[in-house]
C-alpha cells in the first residue's frame, strides 16, 4: 500500500505549501552530513523521492539517490536535468534489496523511509556514518486523534525505537537516537490540505474516504496568529561503522 501511495504522488516537493516552522530541536541531518563529507566523498541517499532535498541541500560530493518508486525516480531525473549538477545520480532501488557494492559509501542517509541497517552496514566503508530521519508515532497526534487513525497511530512500539534497536543489532557503534520536535504553522486550510495530500499522515485521505468536516473542526480549534498549528514529531539516528 505504501509503494502504491508514493507511485501516485510521484512528487515530494513541498515548496508551494506556505508555512512557517519553529524547530525545537537542533538535530539537523544536513548539518551532520556537511561535517562528514568532502568533495570526494560518496553518499547514498535512501528514499530520495523526487530528489529535491539532495539537489537543494546536500553538499558538493558524489551522491547516489535511490527510491523504490519508478515515478519518484522519473521526477528526480527531471529535476536533476534542470539542475545541471554532474556528481548526482538517481535510480530505482528497493531499500530492503540493496544492489550497490559493499563498502562503497562514506555516508548513507535515509529520510522518512524503511531501512535494513544490516544491509546498510555492509555498504558503508569502515568509519562510515549512517544518518536516519523518520516520522514517529506521536507525529500530528492531535489530528490523528480526531480521526482515531493515521500513520503509526496503533503502533505498540514506536518506529523510532524499532529503528534504534535494529541499528544497534546491525553492529553500529556510537548510536544516538534524538527526538525532533517541530511546530508547523500553515497559512491556510488549503496549505494544510496540500500537505495531507502529499503524505500518509492520515490513512485514505487521498481516496476521499475521510470526513473532511473534522478537518474544519481541527482548523477552527488550532488556528493562531502565525497560522494553523500542526505539531510534528520526528526522530534522528546517527551511527558509525568502525
Amino acid at each position: 500500500m505504501e509503494k502504491e501511495f508514493y507511485e501516485k504522488i510521484n512528487n515530494w516537493d513541498f515548496s508551494m505549501i506556505k508555512r512557517e516552522d519553529e524547530n525545537l530541536t537542533n538535530w539537523d541531518m544536513i548539518d551532520l552530513l556537511k561535517r562528514e563529507v568532502n568533495e570526494e566523498s560518496h553518499v547514498l541517499d535512501l528514499g530520495t523521492a523526487g530528489g529535491e532535498k539532495v539537489l537543494k541541500y546536500y553538499p558538493d560530493c558524489y551522491v547516489l539517490g535511490t527510491d523504490y518508486s519508478k515515478e519518484m525516480i522519473k521526477t528526480a531525473n527531471k529535476n536533476l536535468e534542470k539542475s545541471g549538477k554532474k556528481k548526482i545520480k538517481f535510480r530505482i532501488m528497493d531499500n530492503l534489496k540493496m544492489d550497490v557494492d559493499d563498502e562503497s559509501f562514506d555516508c548513507v542517509t535515509a529520510r522518512h523511509t524503511v531501512t535494513d541497517p544490516k544491509q546498510i552496514f555492509k555498504k558503508l566503508k569502515h568509519g562510515g556514518l549512517l544518518l536516519i530521519r523518520g516520522v514517529d508515532k506521536m507525529d500530528c497526534y492531535e489530528l490523528k486523534r480526531v480521526y482515531g487513525k493515521g500513520q503509526g497511530f496503533n503502533d505498540e512500539t514506536p518506529i523510532s525505537v524499532i529503528d534504534y534497536l535494529n541499528v544497534l543489532d546491525a553492529g553500529f557503534k556510537d548510536v544516538e537516537l534524538v527526538p525532533i520536535h517541530v511546530r508547523e504553522f500553515y497559512k491556510t486550510k488549503d496549505d494544510l490540505m496540500a500537505l495531507l495530500m502529499k503524505t500518509p499522515i492520515l490513512d485514505d485521505f487521498q481516496n476521499k474516504k475521510l470526513d473532511l468536516s473534522k478537518i474544519d473542526e481541527y482548523v477552527k480549534t488550532h488556528t493562531y496568529e502565525k497560522g494553523i498549528l500542526l505539531i510534528r514529531r520526528y526522530y534522528g539516528i546517527s551511527a558509525r561503522k568502525e
